[in-house]
């Protein structure tokens, strides 16, 4: 029997693919404007916190919150992605959206019941239902020719960017009563749960199963997340690569972090006005990728441009501290936007471009299990450093730890040669 063909591209199965990301991007997004009010922020008509905890408190707890749902992806995104070689990526993909669309339908109601275990309790079923990324990765590469796949891939990209922009913005909109009299915190998590729920019904009557020859018990590895971590040590030509990442990624979360109490205290930011300074990031951002990624990349390798933009990423996130009225942020953003829009897309080619076809997935796999892991200790770290010092403290370790991956990458990075195989770890 001939050799089952690729499927094609599928415009139906890629719009499916796409809404689900970017739904998972838009309430990620949505978040930003919102969770800081909640518990770091007294004076805000949503703050949940009773008046016997201290704003100390407050802001330990929020960055525990933020924790929970990278943490929480950070072991499912695999499991995900091995029972979906069993069961299908329909089954798990709406199994994951319904989790997900359940997840955003107790957020609100933790909101308006003021319940701070159920609050906890929706980020940690979001996590693990979020890390649906590696079964939609699985789906585009099913359905599509490698020639076809970085373009598809990159609608993936795009999906991000745009929930990224979006999510913010919607969420500052729909929190703010000012508008629309019932208008409330809750209400954009309404509005994703809506969001995810059409989307499970998308998968389920309209995405066709992508997944051809399904693997017979295959024997699930629920620490794969773990063994990641271990293979990228592990790997000698990309152990500096996978490190500076590391610290990277880690150094942009305690930035995010807290950098919405920082415009809340310095500059009184509503919600409104964080989710549309967010948005306003994102915008330059997406055009950094677009538009200027792909003009340096004509005259510079990878490696060269990198050696400078982690250095310029950190100073620029120091230069926040400096405009004394909020439009003087305007003018720090684009530099710090395009600083890291380049990191962000000339270190995944690098590690991509440092290996050879046969393992590329399982290196996007480790360095995914690395991004997750990095956007899941600093927030904890940062809740900790608010309370000890001050809530920007973290803002002025975010530019601290991004030089250092900087440092790190122009003194200990080398050329490679094309890595063959990967360690095989129990």
């Amino acid at each position: 029997m001939a050799e089952q063909p690729y499927l094609g591209y599928n415009a139906a199965i890629m719009l499916v693919i796409i809404a689900t990301i970017f739904i998972d991007m838009l309430g990620v997004g949505i978040l930003i404007p919102v969770i800081p009010l909640l518990l770091a922020s007294p004076t805000s008509n949503f703050y949940l916190l009773p008046a016997g905890v201290s704003p100390s408190q407050g802001y330990i707890l929020l960055g525990f919150l933020l924790a929970v749902f990278p943490l929480m992806q950070f072991f499912s995104t695999p499991i995900l992605g091995q029972l979906s070689d069993t069961f299908g990526r329909k089954k798990l993909l709406a199994i994951s959206l319904a989790g997900t669309c359940v997840g955003y339908i107790l957020f609100a109601i933790a909101i308006i019941t003021r319940n701070l275990p159920l609050l906890f309790l929706s980020r940690a079923l979001d996590g693990i239902t979020g890390g649906n990324i590696s079964v939609a990765q699985a789906a585009i590469a099913d359905i599509t020719t490698p020639e076809n796949r970085a373009k598809n891939f990159g609608l993936m990209g795009a999906a991000f960017g745009i929930g990224f922009i979006l999510g913010p913005y919607i969420g500052g909109k729909l929190s703010d009563p000012s508008l629309v009299y019932w208008f409330s915190a809750a209400t954009p998590f309404w509005c994703a749960g809506i969001l995810s729920f059409l989307n499970m019904l998308s998968v389920i009557f309209i995405f066709n199963e992508t997944l051809k020859t399904a693997q017979a018990h295959v024997r699930i590895k629920w620490g794969q997340a773990i063994h990641n971590i271990i293979n990228a040590f592990a790997m000698k030509k990309l152990r500096i690569l996978f490190l500076t990442n590391f610290f990277y990624i880690g150094g942009f979360t305690f930035f995010t972090t807290f950098f919405s109490v920082f415009l809340i205290r310095k500059f009184n930011f509503t919600q409104g006005h964080i989710g549309d300074f967010f948005s306003y990031m994102g915008i330059w951002i997406a055009f950094t990728q677009v538009v200027v990624t792909r003009t340096l990349s004509r005259y510079f390798k990878e490696h060269a441009i990198l050696k400078v933009t982690y250095i310029m990423g950190g100073v620029f996130v120091m230069m926040f501290f400096a405009p004394s009225v909020w439009w003087g942020l305007l003018f720090v953003v684009p530099f710090f936007s395009v600083a890291n829009g380049l990191t962000q897309s000339n270190s995944l080619a690098l590690i991509s471009r440092s290996v050879g076809a046969e393992i590329q997935g399982k290196v996007m796999g480790i360095n995914a299990s690395i991004q997750a892991l990095a956007q899941a200790v600093p927030p904890i770290l940062s809740g900790y450093i608010a309370a000890s010092i001050t809530p920007e403290a973290p803002i002025f370790i975010a530019s601290l730890v991004i030089i250092f991956a900087g440092i790190l990458f122009i003194v200990l990075y080398r050329s490679p040669r094309t890595v063959t195989e990967v360690p095989t770890l129990s």
